[in-house]
């Protein structure tokens, strides 16, 4: 294999989304341009221009493991053979699960295409959200059986990740966490302004799809819970868009945070990091489905006082067990009364930010790119 690789990331979902798997592609893919690779995105429907895409695929709208999803339509083999045949790919790096009808297929004919000249590597993504997302994984991992022998290697966002897909797929994952650039969030400096005429109140960001497993209204309960003098000190601000605008809208009326929560929008890559900067805790209460938390690692590069996640395995194996930022979303008394420790005290929140700080460079993208480039060259 040469030292400059061509590349095809692979995802069945379009490009153009802003969900992990996606952030995880474009942010490797900027890595592996950086180092002098050639990197192509090989997708559905997609219109992004500043990258190298080829939308192979249409989609349909679905509903899985609480997401959202576009998922191909059947593909034809022959186009994706001319493809291939055409690209002559070094590495074809899947993000899996995938569906039969595309990326499986871009296997099979990269295998005919190629034989075994091209590396094929996958990265195993997701945790369920409950049994039917189990049930539905495994069953798709019966169906892919065949289709995963033609894979060289894979890799896993965690070690819950690896375990899942030892367990749903049958296959050996080395651990290799989302790829996030450090360095890009780093740049974030808090702002020093009044909120609402005040200069004292206590910053508590949310961000995230606006669905039932990422927490949001779990968030605003939790906030009616605590004790009219410490409401009164924050300044709540949840970005994001989804389904649940209406409900999270009512919750805030009911609780009388109208005065307290505001409701910021869709919030751009862009701005990101600076709404992470100005929080002095950064909040993401999901209830279960996440297999590793981009969000956590980008909440503490760029700078948020404490980060604290939903009490699941994938935000666990970044958060650690340190039970102030690992919290029970859906009792709302519990999830108060953390909220209230760590906002009641400024050096228990010193000493949770210096802790989060250290665990940032396991995860920056020149230690996770480093790594998947030594899984593409089977080393």
């Amino acid at each position: 294999m040469t030292d400059s690789l061509k590349i095809a990331l692979v995802l069945d979902d379009s490009i153009d989304r802003p969900d992990g798997v996606q952030q995880h592609a474009l942010t490797l893919g900027g890595y592996l341009e950086q180092a002098g690779h050639t990197v192509h995105y090989v997708c559905s429907e997609a219109s992004r221009d500043d990258v190298t895409v080829h939308s192979l695929a249409r989609n349909m709208a679905v509903k899985f493991n609480g997401n959202g999803l576009r998922v191909p339509l059947p593909t034809s083999r022959k186009a994706l053979r001319e493809f291939l045949e055409r690209e002559r790919y070094d590495v074809i790096h899947v993000q899996t699960p995938h569906s039969p009808l595309f990326a499986a297929r871009v296997v099979d004919e990269a295998r005919r295409v190629q034989a075994r000249t091209v590396r094929i590597v996958g990265t195993f993504h997701i945790l369920p959200d409950g049994r039917v997302s189990s049930m539905g994984t495994h069953a798709l991992g019966r169906v892919l059986r065949r289709n995963l022998r033609k894979f060289d290697a894979f890799a896993a966002v965690s070690e819950p990740a690896a375990t899942f897909a030892r367990e749903a797929f049958g296959i050996e994952c080395t651990v290799i966490p989302n790829a996030v650039d450090v360095a890009a969030f780093a740049g974030a400096v808090r702002q020093q302004r009044p909120v609402r005429g005040t200069d004292d109140r206590l910053v508590v960001a949310f961000l995230g799809r606006l669905v039932e497993r990422k927490g949001a209204l779990e968030l605003v309960q939790a906030l009616g819970a605590l004790q009219p003098e410490t409401v009164r000190r924050l300044d709540v601000r949840i970005g994001g868009k989804g389904p649940l605008l209406g409900d999270l809208e009512a919750a805030i009326e009911a609780h009388d945070l109208g005065d307290v929560v505001r409701l910021e929008g869709f919030i751009s890559e862009e701005d990101k990091p600076q709404f992470y900067a100005d929080a002095d805790l950064a909040v993401f209460p999901a209830t279960g489905g996440e297999s590793f938390g981009i969000v956590l690692i980008e909440a503490m590069a760029s700078g948020s006082g404490v980060v604290m996640g939903g009490d699941n395995p994938g935000y666990r194996s970044v958060l650690g067990e340190r039970p102030q930022v690992t919290i029970d979303a859906r009792d709302a008394g519990a999830f108060a009364a953390v909220l209230d420790e760590v906002l009641g005290d400024s050096k228990l929140r010193d000493v949770i930010h210096a802790e989060q700080a250290e665990l940032l460079q396991a995860y920056d993208i020149n230690v996770t790119g480093a790594a998947m480039l030594e899984l593409y060259r089977g080393n």
